[in-house]
């Protein structure tokens, strides 16, 4: 059998993929270790994992001014956040390949670190993409934003990795593990598409809700559940606010589950649920519609389940997703910072009604995301790279 480390950064939707693809290979007799932060970690795998713990900028948390988008935001989330939890990581990264001497290594496309010492030490690994943003280069149309990118990541390797490697440390030369399908991302090309291994979401059990009220669903209503992801919570209180107000107009119909982490809505009308957190994937097994950002995980696992979606992209890589869907046919699109409780109301009848064949083009994009393998197809992906590229001892 193998051993395989897993590297992620501090982001839960980073960290949840991953999640599934440990339990499958660890069923299959693989040994499995992570890096990163453990407390972080241990919240999504479990209190089993074995974590090589790693020394984080500042608090690890990613934080960045509510009304930052766009460029800007780009350049923040890579100055501010990825190149310095690199620089921090790379050390307890190195020491984890030494100790631990992995067959192979799955580092998150955005933990950097664990691409760069793979580079530096020799050993084999694959990119774990959480989200489809990064396949279809979302920095086309951006060329200055793109050469500092470059020259940000060239520095990096430098200090930490091997400066004689020339491919881009986002995208393993050995292969991308993307958990998402063709249907969805559409026909824009992937970079090194050979190597680029579309398996749909990797979904796992996860740590239980326990005060969840349950018995507060009402059966009569279509469910509906409203979550703008565990990053966003100071961008979201004028959003979960006309949330909460469109769902109160469609009181009569539906019933609104409100995921709430950052405690931003204090006086939600009658007959809706805010809660911090959720047992997502139960809800998702009763809900009819999904009102969200446009963060990769929740929309493919709301799409798994066959579900429309209204989204309201707020930056990052929630645009391109959110275009996707919408591309699809699969969802809507409105405007994060303009849209109000009516227009919200009134997309969200237009996909609870299938009047647009929403409804009917999630269930295709479904079957295809189940169809695509999941956390059995990254198992099997990683095996063969273990097969196809044993590691000399002499490299770790």
């Amino acid at each position: 059998m193998s051993r395989f480390l897993l590297v992620v950064p501090p982001l839960t939707g980073h960290i949840n993929p991953l999640v599934a693809v440990a339990a499958e290979l660890t069923a299959r007799g693989h040994e499995v270790e992570w890096c990163g932060y453990a407390d972080r970690i241990r919240d999504a795998a479990g209190s089993a994992a074995v974590i090589h713990e790693c020394v984080l900028p500042g608090t690890g948390e990613l934080t960045r001014p509510p009304t930052l988008t766009g460029p800007a935001a780009f350049r923040f989330l890579w100055d501010d956040f990825f190149i310095p939890l690199a620089e921090a990581m790379a050390p307890a990264v190195a020491s984890a390949v030494r100790t631990f001497r992995p067959d192979a290594v799955v580092t998150d496309q955005h933990a950097v670190a664990g691409a760069l010492v793979c580079e530096r030490l020799g050993v084999p690994y694959f990119t774990s993409a959480s989200t489809s943003a990064e396949l279809v280069d979302p920095l086309a149309d951006l060329p200055k934003v793109a050469a500092w990118l470059t020259g940000r990541l060239n520095a990096l390797r430098e200090a930490i990795g091997d400066p004689a490697a020339t491919h881009d440390p986002r995208f393993s030369p050995y292969g991308v593990l993307a958990f998402t399908s063709r249907e969805l991302v559409g026909d824009m090309a992937a970079p090194d598409a050979e190597r680029v291994h579309l398996v749909g979401p990797a979904m796992a059990e996860r740590p239980e809700v326990p005060d969840f009220p349950w018995e507060a669903l009402d059966p009569s209503r279509e469910l509906v559940l409203v979550s703008l992801g565990t990053a966003n919570a100071d961008a979201g209180t004028r959003f979960l606010r006309e949330a909460a107000g469109a769902l109160d107009l469609l009181a009569d119909r539906v019933q609104g589950v409100v995921v709430d982490p950052g405690g931003r809505l204090t006086d939600p009308p009658p007959g809706i649920l805010v809660r911090p957190y959720v047992p997502q994937l139960e809800l998702l097994g009763r809900a009819r519609a999904v009102v969200g950002h446009g963060g990769h995980n929740t929309v493919c696992e709301a799409l798994w389940h066959g579900l429309p979606l209204v989204l309201a992209p707020i930056r990052d890589d929630q645009p391109i997703v959110a275009r996707q869907v919408a591309a699809a046919g699969a969802g809507i699109r409105v405007r994060f910072g303009r849209v109000d409780a009516p227009k919200l109301a009134e997309a969200l009848r237009t996909v609870l009604d299938d009047t647009g064949g929403h409804r009917t083009a999630a269930a295709a994009i479904g079957r295809s995301l189940r169809v695509a393998g999941g956390r059995r197809a990254a198992a099997d992906h990683l095996e063969q790279l273990v097969t196809a590229h044993p590691v000399a001892s002499a490299g770790r």
